[in-house]
């Protein structure tokens, strides 16, 4: 039970010398975050739309 206590120990300090970001650099990264996964998610259906277009294309010659 010792080694979990000290683990838990190990961890509130490790978390002290964390450096948070504050609450503008927070919201600045969430944007970038979410506005990257959105611009991906519509690149991959795109291509993804491009792609079963021309295999459609392909097989119906």
């Amino acid at each position: 039970m010792s080694k979990v206590t000290n683990f838990f120990q190990e961890v509130g300090s490790e978390m002290r010398k964390t450096s948070w970001p504050k609450s503008k650099e927070l919201t600045k990264y969430t944007v970038v975050v979410i506005s990257t996964v959105i611009v991906m998610a519509l690149f991959f259906t795109v291509t993804d739309l491009g792609i079963s277009e021309l295999f459609r294309w392909f097989l119906s010659l």
